[in-house]
């Protein structure tokens, strides 16, 4: 230690008292500073960073009684009735204390332009009755020499050596290095690429309170984390174990520019590395350019250009008026060396509030301007904008000026606002700066009714804030399987780990987690150190465990995994896999669901089991998928179809094909019936993938391919599994989706596809009966037209509205009409009852009863159910083809006959009595082209079938073209063997069969 002489000893010296001891980092100035205060009766001492008051607070807490000692910052207030020690940041400085000692750190400081007046003001007024000690950089020196003479000057040399180690990449830094940004981007990028590749990293930004600042700190000091990423705030004077400084930038934002470092900068920083006697290393890495030779000399040797001048406030404000003020405050000063310092934060507040003319309406004597003056002195925590912490600031004076204090509800509420611990970290950031303002606000003694109260409050909400954002952080950048554990696994190797074949995993006979297929989840309930240490062993015997169990894996059979709904496959109950995307839309991509530890052959094995099993399950339940699109022998249209058929992942509108299908000769039908492909009159489909599994499977590729949300195909796939025939349709789920479980929508209903289809073949019979025939099918009407029946009802699944809505998205129309009401049934004799029911005139006694509606519903479509050829009258094929857009097709209406026959000689009262009630009925009939136009359907001869149905579509086959002059088509028509026309009767409110009654009459009295 070096002390020079004092420059003057007058006794009015300014220095008088003052001594200044002067040095690069790692000098123990503070810690002299410490000694010499604990020393006196009494003392204070100013610091630059909140979080250094706090260190230091502690330090002298240790050496001395907590009572006497008090910390005071501008958030924070801790002071005992009887403290002797007051440990402060600078700006909260009591200039009302009268104490022994007085000390102020970085005194270089008073060249900010931001905070450097303040530091000034205590170099030049603030002292300590029997010692004053400023401490600080070289930089400094001839401008403590001029303003303050007298003083004595004490430089102090580094206690270690710093040397430049040139350019290093970030992943191959050494350990216990510190890496230096000055953008939040640019910290959470470099932590994020360190977690990565070296384990993790802690994160010191001014931004963050000091409880996260200290959290951070302590996880870097303790060796969780090898590597801090910080902003310049660790040149501040904090003491951590950094033996390697690396610059990933040289540029920062000084709150006018964006400049360079300056060599003092950049010294500052560097000589955080190196702590007490060892030696420290400082370069560059990233992208940062490598230093210049004689920068690197000067950051070596500690020489840099001494500060010009010190920034300089007027501290003796005018408040008799704000033009008063405001000439006080814009005083210059009267010693050379100083600059008065630019505006700040609080004159700009300042300003904003007196030009709103309630505040200068407000403000009647001094004691008002000097409240303004005391609230323009928040610090703008939240830096959003200089509008909006004026805005801020009138709020506060205004409830001091109307109510004398702030009112607590409106402060509860502004607390209340940050009281949250969800969000992400610039979300708790955010937070946090919010509740600093509020904490700063509860420390003013006469702003609040109870200022107690919410010092503690706001500290709470600070403290919470403060310990989830330290988790966020952790948790995000910092991988304790890799960095922290491994450590403590070198330091406990005695310790023992197994896992049991449930996944349970203990080490030391404690329950430290689960294992879940391939994925470790520990214990929340232990926190401990001891806990830790577990955890940590639990690490060293996860990565054989993960080896073993995914070999288990890779050697179980097909049966022992299953597909979620969710898209998970799942293994002895955990998901182990996820389903993705992949070039082939029939085969997706399984991604694995494993921990980092898994790795290498076990993990590649792994992952092509659970392809290998996923490749069989597609070939397995949609295997005619594969087969059509693979298939030997399709042209042209018939491979048209087969593309389409695979793309919509087996089902097809019929009506986006009609004319391909016109045009699509037998032959190729048959192969493609042959695959599998069944030609609806709704739908073009495979009848074999409309089962739960395959369409499951269906479901999620589509949902893949389409970027279906997980809720939605949740749903669907419940649909599909529930086996249900219909359901209303759900506005946000579009017809593609329910498509891709075999549904089908239809206005307001969607319909299973086979369902449909089964819907048609009711329908057909009913619209191809004629007038006259016997048996009349039930619902069958005159005209091509038909009633609902209960066996439609029951098999969709619905009525009323809802199956009216079916029936016209499928192509119907409905009329209503007045039909004869159907009378109750005679009730049988005993002798009926005793031989059996009686056989109805004209039906056919050998034809069995209707098979129960549940029974067909419960069976599975199949092409089993119809004949090889589809011959039937449940065959679609023909009787769509001559319809449009897919809509039903009627045949040809028989035109009733001219000839009316009379027989009844009844009075009209007699046949009046006869006629049945009318009652109004719903008839179906299709919609399309006039009735009496339409062709006639034209089977294929690969579908012609034999028998009845065979020989009368056969008989009414008319020839083209109009019939010759003369020539009554209806006459020509042949009669329908085995049938008679039913004589017609006449109708009773004409005037012939009055006349007609009147003559029966009169013959009868003759």
């Amino acid at each position: 230690m070096t002390v020079s002489p004092p420059t003057s000893s007058t006794k009015a010296s300014p220095g008088r008292g003052v001594t200044a001891v002067l040095g690069p980092t790692n000098t123990g100035k503070t810690h002299l500073a410490i000694d010499r205060m604990i020393a006196q009766p009494s003392g204070m001492i100013g610091l630059p960073l909140r979080l250094l008051a706090r260190e230091v607070y502690n330090r002298i807490c240790e050496k001395v009684d907590a009572d006497a000692v008090a910390l005071i910052t501008g958030e924070e207030k801790i002071k005992p009735d009887n403290a002797r020690y007051f440990v402060c940041t600078v700006e909260a400085m009591p200039g009302d204390v009268s104490v022994d000692f007085l000390a102020v750190d970085e005194v270089q400081l008073a060249a900010d332009l931001e905070r450097g007046h303040v530091f000034t003001d205590r170099i030049l007024n603030q002292r300590g009755e029997a010692e004053t000690l400023l401490l600080g950089a070289h930089t400094i020196q001839p401008l403590i020499e001029q303003l303050l003479p007298g003083a004595n000057i004490i430089s102090r040399p580094r206690f270690s050596t710093l040397t430049y180690a040139g350019d290093k990449k970030i992943t191959r830094l050494p350990r216990r290095s510190a890496v230096v940004a000055f953008s939040a981007n640019e910290v959470y990028a470099i932590a994020e690429l360190v977690r990565r590749h070296r384990g993790g990293a802690a994160v010191v930004m001014g931004a963050l309170s000091p409880r996260t600042r200290n959290a951070q700190v302590e996880l870097y000091q303790n060796g969780d984390v090898d590597f801090l990423v910080a902003t310049d705030a660790i040149g501040m004077g904090l003491n951590l174990d950094v033996n390697h400084v690396a610059f990933a930038s040289d540029r920062k934002f000084d709150g006018f520019q964006h400049r360079r470092l300056t060599p003092a900068e950049f010294g500052q920083i560097a000589g955080r590395a190196g702590r007490y006697t060892t030696d420290g290393t400082f370069g560059v890495t990233g992208r940062t350019e490598a230093l210049e030779s004689d920068l690197v000399e000067r950051i070596e040797g500690h020489d840099y250009e001494p500060l010009e001048v010190l920034q300089w406030r007027n501290s003796d404000l005018d408040f008799a008026s704000p033009d008063a003020l405001r000439q006080s405050l814009d005083a210059a000063p009267r010693q050379s060396g100083l600059a008065r310092a630019p505006h700040g934060v609080d004159r700009v507040a300042l300003e904003a509030a007196l030009s709103d003319s309630e505040v200068g309406a407000s403000i009647r004597d001094a004691e008002d301007l000097a409240r303004l003056w005391s609230v323009c002195a928040v610090p703008d925590y939240r830096k959003i904008a200089p509008a909006n912490h004026a805005e801020l600031i009138v709020d506060i004076y205004r409830h001091l000026t109307d109510d004398g204090t702030i009112p607590e509800d409106w402060f509860s509420s502004q607390v209340g606002f940050s009281d949250r611990i969800d969000g992400d970290i610039d979300t708790l950031s955010n937070r946090i700066a919010h509740i600093r303002t509020w904490t700063f606000v509860a420390n003013r003694p006469d702003w609040l009714k109870d200022p107690l109260y919410w010092r503690e409050t706001t500290r709470g909400v600070e403290d919470r804030l403060s310990d989830a954002l330290h988790e966020k952080l952790t948790q995000r950048f910092v991988d304790r399987r890799t960095s922290v554990l491994m450590r403590r696994l070198q330091e406990t190797e005695q310790l023992e780990a197994k896992v049991e074949e449930s996944g349970e995993m203990h080490v030391e006979d404690h329950f430290v987690g689960r294992l879940e297929g391939l994925t470790f989840h520990p214990d929340s309930t232990t926190g401990d150190d001891k806990a830790k240490a577990i955890r940590t062993a639990a690490q060293r015997v996860l990565a054989s465990t993960l080896a073993e169990r995914a070999e288990t894996l890779s050697a179980a059979p097909d049966t022992a995994f299953k597909l979620e709904t969710t898209g998970a496959v799942t293994w002895i109950g955990a998901a182990v896999g996820r389903l993705e995307r992949s070039d082939d839309m029939l085969v997706p991509r399984v991604i694995l669901i494993a921990d980092d530890q898994l790795a290498g052959a076990a993990r590649e094995k792994a992952q092509a089991r659970l392809q290998s099993w996923i490749d069989a399950q597609a070939k397995s339940l949609i295997g005619p998928l594969f087969d059509l699109r693979s298939a030997d022998g399709l042209d042209g249209l018939a491979r048209g179809i087969a593309f389409q058929l695979v793309e919509g992942l087996g089902i097809l509108p019929r009506h986006e094909v009609a004319d391909d299908l016109k045009a699509l000769d037998q032959p190729l039908r048959a192969k493609l019936r042959s695959l599998g492909v069944r030609f609806g009159a709704y739908n073009v489909f495979l009848p074999a993938l409309l089962k739960p599994g395959p369409r499951s499977l269906l479901a999620q590729l589509f949902a893949l391919t389409s970027g279906t949300a997980a809720e939605r195909l949740s749903d669907v796939l419940a649909l599909s599994a529930s086996g249900r025939t219909s359901v209303q349709v759900d506005k946000d789920v579009g017809e593609a989706l329910y498509r891709s479980v075999g549904y089908r929508v239809c206005g307001s209903m969607a319909v299973r596809i086979d369902i449909l289809e089964r819907l048609a073949d009711l329908i057909r019979p009913l619209i191809a009966w004629r007038d006259g025939e016997a048996p009349r099918p039930e619902g069958a009407e005159p005209g091509n037209a038909f009633k609902v029946t209960v066996d439609m009802t029951s098999l969709v699944g619905c009525a009323g509205e809802d199956f009216a809505a079916i029936l016209k998205a499928l192509g119907y129309r409905s009329e209503t009409r007045k039909q004869a009401a159907v009378p109750e049934p005679a009730p049988q004799d005993a002798e009926t009852e005793k031989t059996g029911a009686e056989t109805p005139p004209g039906a056919d006694a050998t034809q069995e009863p209707q098979a129960s509606l549940s029974k067909s519903m419960d069976t599975a479509p199949a092409d089993s159910q119809r004949s090889d050829a589809e011959s039937s009258t449940a065959t679609p094929d023909d009787t769509v083809e001559a319809s449009s857009e897919g809509a039903p097709l009627e045949p040809a209406i028989e035109m009733p006959s001219d000839t009316t026959e009379s027989g009844d000689t009844s009075t009209p009262d007699e046949q009046a009595a006869k006629e049945p009630a009318l009652v109004e009925v719903t008839i179906w009939r299709p919609r399309g082209p006039d009735r009496r136009g339409a062709r006639k359907p034209q089977r294929d001869p690969a579908d012609a079938g034999s028998g009845r149905g065979a020989a009368r579509r056969k008989s009414k086959q008319r020839p083209s073209g109009k019939p010759p002059d003369g020539e009554d088509r209806r006459q020509k028509r042949p009669a329908a063997k085995g049938r008679t026309r039913p004589a017609r009767q006449p109708d009773p409110d004409s005037p012939f069969a009055a006349l007609a009654a009147l003559k029966d009459q009169l013959e009868s009295e003759s």
